[in-house]
């Protein structure tokens, strides 16, 4: 019962020394952790899939070391201010920034080429934090939806573990039909990533 959080533990890792020992296990296979755990391979397979999400685009390390300079003109030809930056590979908000100018760009690409070579840019937008738990092998459903309300300007690593200061509506005060739309998209991104 692998209860493990972050690299290692939830990326695949665990799940494939699992495998290839032979010891049957819960959760979600070798592909849908690895892929779930990198957020740039999962909005390419959720931008097949069609699955709605906010515009992104993505740097690495040895790309931003070439030339920063274009690299930092690419993503503001691409996305305007506000700017999330996310190491690709890492969860629990670790690692990520909201820009709202090119000194706090430079600084939030900085921060998260510490925990990862390649990075994830995605436009900032006004919204809500809806989410839903989503379980199942061949019948496959999802929970009702949930609102976090983050106590900051967005749910960052701080919020969720150390001050606790966010509240949660449950269910989320949505209307019926955008309650089953999202457990729809949830459950669909589920079956994209072979969970």
């Amino acid at each position: 019962f692998p209860a493990l959080h972050g690299k290692n533990g939830e990326d695949g890792t665990i799940q494939g020394l699992f495998e290839i020992s032979q010891i049957p296990y819960v959760g979600c296979g070798v592909l849908a952790s690895s892929v779930g755990m990198d957020k740039l391979i999962c909005k390419k397979v959720f931008s097949e899939i069609g699955l709605p999400q906010v515009n992104y685009t993505d740097t690495s390390r040895w790309a931003f070391n070439m030339d920063s300079e274009k690299e930092l003109n690419d993503i503001e030809a691409k996305l305007s201010y506000p700017i999330f930056v996310k190491p690709a590979n890492l969860g629990s908000s670790v690692g990520i920034s909201k820009a709202t100018d090119r000194e706090e760009l430079l600084k939030g690409i900085d921060e998260a080429l510490k925990y990862d070579s390649r990075i994830v840019l995605e436009q900032g937008i006004d919204a809500r934090e809806i989410e839903v738990a989503v379980l199942g092998n061949d019948e496959v459903k999802a929970s009702i939806a949930g609102e976090i309300k983050p106590a900051k300007d967005f749910y960052d690593y701080e919020d969720k573990y150390i001050n606790g200061a966010s509240t949660y509506d449950i269910p989320a005060n949505i209307s019926e039909e955008n309650m089953e739309n999202i457990r729809r998209m949830a459950i669909e991104a589920f079956k994209g990533i072979d969970g």
